[in-house]
């Protein structure tokens, strides 16, 4: 008698390969009409000398929305094979967006408060966050590093990098 094999512990769900193909045909979309729209802003005909600037980005984000629709229908409609298997499950996914969500908060943080400060901010949360290491410890070495690189590109190189829309470093001169 043959013992049937012990069941996995991992996770069944997750996300699955139709709402994969859905969610990426909407960002595709929404970023094909961005295109058609800010080419249509900066002229999307044919002018008297040639085409305008956004001629062809136009069409471009045309085909990008016409193409996005055809997949999203598709996938809406047809019932191809393998279409609801798990594309994702949500435990490698978690650990994907908790990198992703940090990233894209860095990016929005330089834009706010400049490169040096949103790396000190992105660095000692890390640290905390997936390092487990003490808060004094991630503060200290999040401000170092980020000290280094501005004596580094400030300072030494003379290369200014972005200070933010806010500018919290404008103290210092630079």
């Amino acid at each position: 008698m043959s013992e049937s094999p012990e069941p996995s512990h991992q996770e069944t769900g997750g996300f699955s390969t139709r709402g994969a193909e859905i969610a990426v045909a909407i960002v595709l979309f929404a970023l094909g009409g961005l295109v058609v729209y800010d080419s249509h802003r900066l002229g999307s005909s044919w002018g008297s000398d040639g085409p305008e600037a956004g001629y062809f980005p136009f069409y471009i984000g045309l085909i990008m929305c016409f193409a996005s629709a055809a997949i999203i229908g598709q996938t809406l409609l047809g019932r191809g094979a393998g279409r609801d298997a798990v594309f994702v499950q949500w435990q490698p996914l978690r650990q994907v967006l908790s990198v992703l969500i940090p990233a894209a908060l860095f990016v929005l943080g330089i834009q706010l408060v400049g490169l040096y400060v949103a790396a000190a901010i992105h660095i000692a949360a890390f640290m905390r966050w997936l390092g487990n290491y003490s808060w004094l410890k991630s503060v200290v070495l999040g401000t170092v590093v980020s000290a280094a690189a501005f004596l580094t590109f400030e300072v030494w190189f003379q290369v200014p990098l972005y200070k933010g829309a806010f500018d919290p470093l404008s103290f210092l001169g630079y």
